[in-house]
């Protein structure tokens, strides 16, 4: 199978995380330019929230559930995340890319905060005629909850899981996972967790900063999946295949 890409970019990378609404207009630019010089390679990109979303979802009290008591925070923290995404979706076509915003709210569900379906069709539909799918962390509806915030990092396992992408990488504002003593790790397995670094941002988040995401890496693992974790900068490399001084979270059939 030729290429195709899944690539997260985390909330905190393009957006500054102490400023409540507050987007790195360079940093959206810079990815921007480093997707679009790769328009040859289908690619779906996911985006974290960072300071967009977080802040109404801890407002409203999103993460554990909603009922007719917080139900405007459902609007809010979407509205807030779309605006995000939006500016992502407008720099990418500014930089040559075809790309369009796809909101999880309209297609995702939900069961007890574990997100349980997606529609996946139209994703890959777009990326085969050439368009990057954009989606983002967002409120969804929840069976057993009401609503919940689903992660930019648990859409990345669920379409690691659902759709036959050839990598899938993780750019971050760190140059991998770490280990308790600052080193990057360059390769850990699935259940490999002890000396692995995974405090929380001194910012709002409530989707579980590192220890987040490798909960959902490993659960890729664990169908054997590979996935790869690396700073923002590197992104290039990672589009080329090139090293890129992260981390791999390596898949089950390589460890087990």
């Amino acid at each position: 199978m030729s290429e195709r890409l899944l690539v997260k970019v985390g909330g905190s990378v393009l957006t500054e995380k102490g400023r409540k609404g507050t987007a790195d207009t360079g940093a959206i630019g810079m990815i921007a330019r480093d997707i679009a010089a790769c328009q040859d390679i289908p690619l779906c990109l996911v985006h974290g929230a960072g300071s967009f979303g977080h802040p109404e979802a801890h407002q409203y009290g999103l993460a554990h559930g909603a009922d007719r008591t917080n139900r405007q925070g459902i609007a809010m923290t979407h509205m807030s995340v779309a605006r995000l995404n939006q500016m992502m979706v407008e720099a990418l076509r500014h930089a040559g890319a075809d790309a369009i915003g796809i909101h999880p709210l309209a297609g995702a569900f939900a069961r007890a905060g574990r997100l349980i379906s997606l529609e996946t069709r139209p994703l890959q539909h777009l990326m085969d005629m050439g368009i990057i799918p954009v989606l983002h962390g967002d409120v969804v509806m929840d069976e057993v909850q009401g609503a919940c915030i689903v992660s930019g990092d648990q859409i990345i396992r669920y379409l690691g899981e659902h759709l036959p992408f050839t990598r899938i990488g993780l750019a971050t504002d760190v140059p991998g996972v770490l280990s308790k003593d600052g080193c990057v790790i360059a390769e850990i397995s699935g259940e490999r967790g002890d000396d692995v670094a995974t405090g929380g941002s001194r910012h709002t988040d409530v989707t579980g900063g590192m220890k987040g995401k490798l909960r959902e890496l490993s659960e890729l693992s664990s169908h054997g999946i590979a996935s790869e974790v690396f700073h923002v900068s590197r992104l290039p490399d990672f589009l080329q295949g090139r090293p890129h001084g992260g981390t791999t979270i390596l898949c089950g059939r390589e460890h087990g």
